[in-house]
């Protein structure tokens, strides 16, 4: 009796633990969508945003293409008076859609190095590594230094360009950038460079280079070439400074 009291425990606990697991495969399975669960190095912030960055490249170039295509098109559909031709290659340039070659400063900035972080463990963090605020800073003085044109990770900067701290990553462009940030300007070196040396800001993160070691590194360049911008160009929303921002109202809401 007690042989055959096993027996039909095994044939009914049997079936329910193969159903058990068939519905933990497939609740994996399911989770998974075909991926790794393991977790790997590629799930590092570092990982993330270097993916993040490819494919944001990639979109850019797939951009830069159609665009291409439809002004090949455009230019089938007849020719363009010289004078408004010229008129766009020029403000082409001032926008940043074609690239540009010259002189001029490379600017790199970097977070102070990891032995320093482990050394000063009471001091802010915030301290140690590079911000948005010292990458506007730099570019702020290189405009106000006469700069022609300007890149940041060698992405073009244009009129519309911002700069914005995610975590200890920087977003421009919509794709985000891990350090060392580079910050490019084609222009007199010597006006570059002097506005460099005024901007009061630069003087107050001279003193973090000094104390924690923060990067901060000018490299005169003779001769450097500059992308065109291949991001769209329009423009979401903008301000005039010193104005109230009045919301304009919705025709559905308004009726009109």
């Amino acid at each position: 009796m007690r042989r055959l009291r096993r027996i039909s425990l095994w044939r009914v606990g049997a079936p329910l633990a193969l159903l058990c697991a068939g519905l933990l495969f497939a609740t994996s399975a399911t989770n998974a969508r075909g991926t790794d669960l393991r977790p790997s190095r590629n799930t590092t912030l570092a990982g993330l945003v270097e993916e993040q960055s490819r494919r944001s490249a990639s979109l850019v170039r797939q951009h830069a293409a159609l665009t291409h295509d439809i002004e090949a098109l455009q230019a089938q559909q007849g020719s363009i008076d010289p004078k408004l031709a010229k008129q766009f290659e020029d403000l082409s340039e001032q926008v940043g859609t074609r690239p540009v070659v010259g002189p001029g400063l490379t600017v790199t900035l970097r977070d102070a190095p990891p032995e320093v972080v482990k050394e000063n463990p009471d001091v802010d963090e915030n301290w140690l590594v590079i911000h948005q605020q010292d990458i506007q800073a730099v570019v702020n003085a290189l405009w106000a230094g006469g700069a022609e044109a300007m890149t940041i990770q060698n992405q073009r900067v244009i009129s519309t360009t911002g700069v914005k701290c995610v975590g200890n990553s920087v977003v421009l462009h919509g794709v985000p950038y891990l350090p060392p940030y580079t910050i490019s300007a084609i222009g007199d070196r010597r006006k570059l460079q002097k506005a460099l040396d005024d901007s009061q800001y630069i003087e107050n993160l001279q003193d973090y280079v000094v104390k924690f070691q923060l990067g901060y590194d000018v490299k005169s360049e003779s001769s450097m070439q500059m992308p065109a911008y291949e991001g769209t160009l329009d423009l979401q929303s903008a301000t005039v400074p010193g104005y109230e921002r009045t919301p304009s109202a919705s025709p559905s809401v308004s009726g009109r």
